[in-house]
């Protein structure tokens, strides 16, 4: 059995096949650079063109937030520092724009590779995607077509790049085992849009399995078998069966309303970390976005994101939803996210440090950006803004000011506002134990057990040393949410939960006792959930 990263959920049996390239590139001097460069921008022209093709039909395929990937490819083609890599290449050495385009991109993958953050080596992968696509095109060759496979088998790769993996045809794809990537791999992200079961991050599977090999994936845990014997192969075909039945069974809950006894609605919402797993949430039935992440709109780049860009974003994942309720949180960077061209200073306990609104209200200029553009999104949906680690008043009327001024300035400037609820998260100690101080301020909370648990037991959660001594049911945790629930519902307002707790199964009838108003959880999760909390209610 081989170990590798779970990307993509589900089992897949079926024969191997693998699938190499032709990377073999040669170097050759060519008598006219000029002419040579000219051949370049041509085959550039081209590459453009058919990213744009690519383009609509990932929308058509596969939904337009993941060909969005594309467009990364875009820029590519249009980044001057890149391009003119390539081009002085050329003239400096006169050699064959084939050999210049792979020997920069390999410069440029390199760098990417080198740099200790998953998300760029990834980015590594678009940059070779870009001069495969390039080289193609000079030379007149075709690549072998992943589209042209027309039987049932296990696809074995050394890697796979978006280009490649949106040509799977998911009728005859029936998993995907890399020797490269991780779970935010574009592949990835495309074989969980397609559901194709997908483990990546194996090292070196390519040269353990052979062509007709028999193959398990487990895309739950992440593991791949080669030629199974008949125990194994009959092992994950029930497993494989008791998912299918598993799924069927709780896709019965997706449109159903959990009313408690007193005919109160409980809503299951989803937390979501980018706009593409909108589509997941809605699939899975949720009652609205309890938790966008906005954080992760600034991570993994070089620059802040633009009022534009955040705007769009907010408002398709507005738009998508259709009128159910949708909590943006504003940025939550500290902690254990970081954003690396903020320059911020290094601190002993960033996790008590200038983190979430700290950070917001130290950098008004990038608070206010954010708020504008979810200010200028709310007239496309039912949006609730949500302010974390807040922990105390004299703090959330200093944001309650700023973001009535950012208000002022939209309509000042003649841009429309529309409606828009505000909440907190509760997720520090102090707030709490002054909820019925809070609660006047706001439409409602949502409780980040989290933190609050870390916060409230002194315990560093991501330190396994003290681990067992994270515990959700502490009699000290149980207290604090009773007393957030009765504050906040004393004032009028609702209480959510968007921290791991609340996907704890074994704790959701304790919480609907409390009287928690909503759920939002992971949104593979919520149909569970959904489960869980009809029996419990109808018991």
């Amino acid at each position: 059995m081989f170990k590798g990263i779970a990307a993509s959920n589900g089992i897949a049996i079926g024969r191997a096949h693998i699938y190499k390239k032709d990377t073999n590139i040669i170097r050759y001097e060519v008598k006219d650079s000029e002419k040579e460069i000219k051949r370049l921008e041509e085959a550039i022209g081209k590459a453009k063109e058919e990213i744009m093709l690519l383009i609509e039909h990932s929308v058509k395929k596969i939904g337009k937030q993941s060909a969005d990937i594309f467009e990364a490819h875009l820029m590519f083609l249009e980044d001057e520092e890149f391009i003119n890599s390539i081009k002085n290449k050329i003239k400096n050495y006169n050699i064959n724009s084939e050999y210049a385009v792979k020997s920069v991109a390999d410069d440029f993958s390199n760098i990417f590779l080198n740099i200790d953050n998953q998300y760029f080596k990834e980015r590594a992968m678009d940059i070779k995607d870009v001069a495969d696509r390039i080289i193609n095109l000079l030379n007149g060759s075709k690549k072998s077509s992943l589209s042209n496979i027309k039987e049932r088998c296990i696809l074995i790769a050394e890697d796979l790049t978006p280009s490649e993996t949106v040509q799977l045809d998911k009728n005859y794809i029936l998993g995907i085992a890399v020797n490269h990537g991780g779970k935010t791999s574009h592949a990835a992200i495309i074989a969980r849009s397609m559901e194709i079961p997908a483990v990546v991050g194996l090292g070196n599977i390519t040269e353990h399995v052979k062509e007709g090999d028999l193959i398990i994936i487990d895309g739950r845990e992440g593991t791949l078998i080669i030629n199974p014997n008949d125990e194994e192969v009959k092992k994950y075909k029930e497993i494989q069966k008791n998912l299918f039945e598993e799924y069927d069974e709780l896709l019965k809950f997706k449109e159903v309303n959990i009313l408690d006894k007193n005919g109160k609605r409980i809503e299951v919402a989803s937390n979501i970390s980018r706009k593409d797993e909108v589509d997941l949430a809605l699939k899975y039935g949720a009652d609205g976005i309890g938790l966008f992440r906005s954080e992760f709109l600034y991570m993994g780049r070089e620059s802040l994101p633009l009022e534009n860009e955040q705007f769009e974003a907010y408002k398709y994942v507005l738009e998508k939803m259709q009128g159910k309720p949708v909590i943006i949180r504003t940025l939550d960077i500290g902690g254990d996210k970081n954003i690396s061209y903020l320059d911020m200073e290094y601190e002993q306990n960033p996790f008590l440090g200038l983190r979430a609104i700290r950070l917001c209200l130290a950098r008004k200029d990038i608070f206010k950006t954010q708020l504008r553009a979810l200010l200028r999104a709310s007239k496309y949906g039912r949006l609730r803004i949500m302010f974390p680690m807040i922990s105390g008043l004299e703090e959330l009327l200093e944001v309650k000011n700023i973001l009535n001024e950012t208000e002022e300035e939209l309509k000042t400037e003649g841009i429309d506002v529309g409606k828009y609820e505000i909440g907190i998260m509760i997720e520090t100690p102090s707030a709490a134990i002054i909820s019925d101080i809070l609660a006047k301020e706001v439409d409602f909370f949502s409780i980040g057990t989290n933190d609050l648990i870390q916060y409230t037991l002194a315990v560093d959660r991501m330190n396994k040393n003290v681990s067992y001594l994270y515990n959700p049911s502490h009699e000290a945790i149980l207290r604090l949410i009773k007393k957030i629930i009765d504050n906040a519902h004393n004032e009028g307002i609702w209480v959510g939960m968007c921290g791991e707790m609340a996907s704890d199964l074994s704790m959701a009838k304790r919480l609907i006792e409390m009287g928690l108003d909503e759920f939002s959880v992971s949104p593979s999760l919520i149909l569970k959930l959904k489960k869980e909390l009809d029996k419990i209610v109808n018991f």
